[in-house]
């Protein structure tokens, strides 16, 4: 089954690039649990709708973000993985480029949890995969 979550995660971030949200929801469960790096401060959203106010407010903070998964260890139906961003701010014509990491877990071939970090010690740890 976790060969099946690596291309489930693989399917969200194509759904993000593309910005195709219903394909994106379609991999969440309807409770998801977020904690976004920025949802951090205000303790996390929950749910499709949760998943919503992220998107809308994160595309439009960077319009043209993109991410490319680098790389993703696989521990089941918890994947920790790596990935490359880029894009720029809305109104900026400054790029950026930047490397974070993803905890997430997987059940029943949706996302139950994801907590985006700075960090592979953070991402390990959120995961309770500290070593």
């Amino acid at each position: 089954m976790s060969a099946e979550n690596v291309e489930l995660l693989h399917r969200s971030i194509e759904a993000l690039n593309r910005r195709d949200l219903e394909a994106f929801l379609a991999l969440m469960d309807q409770d998801v649990e977020v904690l976004s790096r920025i949802a951090a401060v205000e303790g996390g959203l929950h749910g499709h709708e949760g998943i919503r106010l992220w998107w809308d407010n994160w595309l439009e903070a960077f319009p043209d973000y993109r991410q490319e998964v680098v790389g993703v260890r696989d521990h089941g139906d918890v994947l920790v993985s790596t990935f490359r961003a880029v894009g720029h701010g809305a109104n900026s014509r400054f790029p950026f480029e930047e490397s974070a990491w993803l905890a997430s877990q997987w059940r029943n071939g949706r996302c139950v949890w994801w907590q985006a970090c700075s960090s592979e010690a953070e991402a390990l740890d959120a995961a309770g995969l500290a070593e």
